[in-house]
């Protein structure tokens, strides 16, 4: 699986331990964290991640940075991205089950390494149950695509 990685300076050594381990599991890693001497403005790492996911190039995106709040809500902006801030392993498979997240957010300000870790793995090895969350899922993209659901 491709995999965007996108980070702010808070969280550029969580970034590199995160993807490692990707790279470990056998999945190949875009780095779209930030660069020596860049601005440390993190909606522009999340929409490099975000950018890729939507293309296509990526299968999935992991963003972070200090509580990976900033992260999460720029990704969001983004159509067709969802993704979910998870500081634990039920909340990323569940994002992957019934929420079809395709990006994850983690803080590393808020978890150590090994728990983020846990918690990457968990996500990249869930997958969507579709049946009634589909159903759910058409409902948020009329929601992105500005209609009324009422």
């Amino acid at each position: 699986m491709h995999i965007a990685f996108g980070c702010d300076n808070a969280a550029s050594e969580l970034k590199r331990e995160l993807m490692e381990l990707a790279q470990s599991l056998g999945h190949v890693c875009h780095d779209c964290g930030i660069r020596e001497g860049e601005a440390n403005d993190y909606p522009l790492y999340a929409a490099r991640a975000a950018r890729m996911v939507q293309s296509g190039q990526c299968e999935r995106g992991v963003v972070v940075c200090g509580t990976g709040v900033g992260m999460s809500l720029a990704c969001n902006k983004m159509k067709g991205i969802r993704c979910a801030l998870c500081s634990d392993c039920y909340t990323a498979r569940m994002a992957r089950a019934h929420n079809d997240a395709n990006m994850i957010a983690m803080g590393a300000r808020v978890m150590g390494p090994e728990l983020a870790k846990t918690i990457l793995e968990t996500f990249l090895s869930a997958s969507f149950e579709g049946g009634r969350h589909q159903r759910r899922l058409a409902l948020i993209e009329r929601l992105e695509a500005g209609e009324a659901l009422e």
